[in-house]
């Protein structure tokens, strides 16, 4: 009988509200309108209908049930044009990057090693 115990059950990443990529995040200039803006990161997860002109992007992703990532982009708008720029909170968005990376490698890793198993029964 095979050892079982050398297979774990796959866990699913968890990302609740907006991915961003730094990439993208450091075309933002001020000045951009809200549609280039939208078109550049995508729709904020948060646009208070009190503050219209500050949207806000949100995230919180759990990587293999055991890292939490968490992070706030806020930007300000004056009518249609960008003023402000606050990525307080991004720093942690280059940590969630490297660390999808090493999931993916580790997931492609134990996939072969799943096969090499199930090739020698």
């Amino acid at each position: 009988m095979p050892d079982m115990s050398l297979l774990t059950p796959y866990k699913d990443d968890i990302h609740q509200g907006s991915v961003l990529e730094r990439f993208k995040i450091n075309q933002l200039k001020l000045d951009m309108s809200k549609i280039q803006v939208q078109d550049l990161i995508g729709s904020p997860s948060i646009i208070d209908s009190f503050h219209n002109n500050q949207w806000d992007y949100i995230n919180h992703s759990t990587l293999h049930k055991k890292d939490d990532i968490h992070y706030r982009l806020v930007l300000t708008f004056d009518d249609d044009a960008l003023i402000h720029i606050n990525t307080t909170g991004i720093s942690s968005l280059l940590q969630l990057t490297d660390k999808e990376k090493e999931a993916e490698n580790k997931r492609i890793s134990d996939e072969k090693e799943e096969k090499l198993l199930k090739q020698k029964h």
